[in-house]
């Protein structure tokens, strides 16, 4: 069953999105498709070349020629998806349920501090929660308390 977490009150859902992508290409060798709607994605991808001096999370479109996408950990998918390359992490950004994601073995669902985000996470995790789905809970609200 697909292992699923919450991380609440991201400040800015990009730059959390890529500390999190950093973090598991970096120390776990973890391969993740990141879905979200289309200027999310563009900012993701524009953020994670800028993002640090010293890490590149190597990255590529869902429509990228299958050699790149064979070799990049980490893959921007539209809010349709279509199939993914894998099915290890799939990381949450958009508002609505990500299509298939009872296939991967993990879903990351990145939810903001505004509340229209708040409110449509928390349709997501009854949805989730109502099909028997154990969700771990992280808020990054408390942290910066």
């Amino acid at each position: 069953m697909t292992e699923i977490d919450f991380h609440f009150n991201a400040p800015d859902k990009v730059h959390h999105a890529c500390r999190l992508l950093r973090k598991a290409v970096g120390k776990h060798d973890v391969r993740l498709v990141v879905v979200a709607d289309a200027t999310t994605l563009d900012a993701i991808d524009a953020a994670l070349w800028d993002f640090s001096a010293v890490d590149f999370v190597p990255h590529c479109r869902a429509d990228s020629a299958p050699h790149v996408l064979a070799r990049s950990p980490v893959v921007l998918m539209g809010a349709d998806m279509g199939t993914p390359p894998h099915r290890q992490v799939l990381v949450n950004l958009g508002n609505a349920l990500p299509v298939g994601f009872e296939r991967f073995d993990r879903l990351i669902d990145i939810v903001s501090s505004d509340s229209e985000d708040r409110q449509l996470a928390r349709a997501r995790w009854r949805h989730y929660a109502d099909r028997g789905y154990a969700i771990k809970r992280h808020d990054f609200g408390e942290a910066t308390a």
